[in-house]
């Protein structure tokens, strides 16, 4: 990819500007660029490891299923087939422990994971191939509105034009603050340590997840190599402190304590990569929709990583921004006009709450020993487990909502996909020569 001052003008125009480039940004390009509009996606792209993960559920395999660019991941993905949930809290209430199964709700699997440098080089390459989407490494440093578009300002002096901004670029968005949108965050007193692991016993498709008075602590299935055929991503949620110890341990001393708070279910383990540590907060912004702005993924929403929502959250903000913006084109309407951003606004903010408190509710209940917090969740675990009818609807709304469906997450995936490598560059030309109209 040139460098903006190598390759571009001074000033451009499009329909959309997407500002980040991770793996959110990168997927909103893309659906909007296959959706005919021409798209310019700017910011910086990181592909180096760090120990992430990415468990994707039905709703987002279907997402990208609906593109035409599962086939493109999948040989890099883990099914996720099962989820067990262990208490490892010392809790004076007896907690059972629970698993979940995707055959109770008529799936093969919940989802599938990938590492997320993986899906972010990926996403990448596919971008590159599509007529329609520019991808630029400048930074965005200023935003502008009138009546008829959004002027983009970006450190190199380009100034860009379009219709519409989409703020995909992180708790941290430039383009919210522009925008004067409040955010209000909070912190946890914890730090999750990610890495990827190899072990000794196969994972068999199931992830597990320890719940201890630190925070979760969860394995989550990988696909394995010639070198490792026996893989997962470990999520680990810690105090400060521990995390500053276990930071500066040995490889194989951390991998020893790995193994020991995990109960030694997948036998002796090894670190098969870097470590990150990230401090744990929860964002939530006072709107999700500004002047011909709208923001998703986490420029829009934050919280831990329990139950691995977000980037799932992300792709449902997409799937819906790409109805709410077809239908304006359908009807003549101006992309960034009020109408068009609100109805996006309303219609993602209930599934964004549900999440965010959720979350938050089942993290703080983790951290307190106070004996009717431990009562409360202990019964409701119970009632999961026992309550055929309760726990395949926690699933179900686990994997994929309920409630009307964005068109990129209502079509099932087919039973064996046998897709060609040749389809996709031939529906984003397609696409592309609809344009915007």
């Amino acid at each position: 990819m040139q460098s903006p001052a190598e390759s571009s003008p001074r000033s451009d125009e499009t329909d959309i500007i997407v500002i980040g480039a991770g793996a959110a940004g990168l997927s909103a390009a893309i659906a909007l660029a296959l959706s005919g509009f021409k798209v310019i996606c700017s910011g910086a792209i990181d592909t180096k490891a760090n120990g992430r993960t990415v468990a994707l559920f039905e709703g987002s395999l279907r997402f990208f299923h609906t593109l035409d660019l599962w086939w493109r991941l999948s040989d890099a993905a883990a099914p996720l087939e099962t989820i067990g949930m262990i208490d490892a809290t010392g809790s004076r209430v007896p907690i059972p422990d629970i698993e979940f199964s995707a055959a109770e709700i008529g799936l093969p699997a919940f989802g599938a994971n990938i590492e997320n440098n993986v899906l972010v080089a990926r996403l990448v390459e596919i971008a590159q191939e599509i007529p329609n989407l520019s991808l630029r490494s400048d930074w965005l440093v200023d935003v502008n509105c009138d009546a008829d578009a959004v002027r983009a300002v970006f450190d190199s002096g380009l100034v860009v034009r379009a219709s519409l901004l989409v703020a995909a670029d992180g708790r941290g968005s430039t383009a919210r603050k522009k925008a004067r949108i409040a955010a209000r965050s909070w912190a946890y007193p914890q730090t999750a340590l990610t890495v990827l692991l190899a072990h000794e016993k196969p994972h068999r498709n199931r992830s597990v997840e320890f719940h201890t008075r630190s925070g979760p602590c969860t394995l989550v299935p990988l696909r394995g190599r010639a070198d490792a055929p026996n893989r997962s991503s470990l999520v680990w949620l810690m105090s400060h402190k521990q995390a500053q110890r276990r930071r500066e341990l040995p490889q194989a001393a951390l991998a020893g304590e790995i193994e020991t708070e995990v109960a030694r279910i997948f036998g002796s383990m090894r670190l098969d990569g870097a470590c990150g540590f990230f401090p744990m907060m929860g964002m939530r912004v006072t709107r999700l929709a500004g002047p011909r702005l709208a923001l998703l993924g986490e420029a829009a929403h934050v919280f831990p990583p329990l139950a691995a929502q977000g980037l799932n959250l992300s792709l449902r903000d997409t799937a819906v921004l790409v109805d709410c913006l077809e239908l304006a084109r359908s009807q003549g309407l101006d992309l960034g006009a009020p109408a068009v951003l609100q109805r996006y606004a309303a219609s993602r903010q209930p599934d964004i709450d549900l999440r965010t408190h959720g979350i938050d509710v089942l993290n703080r209940s983790l951290l307190s020993d106070f004996l009717p917090v431990d009562m409360l969740r202990g019964l409701g675990l119970m009632a999961f487990a026992a309550i055929g009818p309760l726990r395949r609807a926690i699933m179900r709304e686990g994997v994929l909502p309920a409630g009307p469906l964005p068109r990129l997450m209502q079509k099932p995936l087919p039973a064996k996909a046998a897709p060609s490598r040749t389809r996709h560059v031939g529906a984003a030309r397609r696409n592309a020569a609809m344009g915007p109209g």
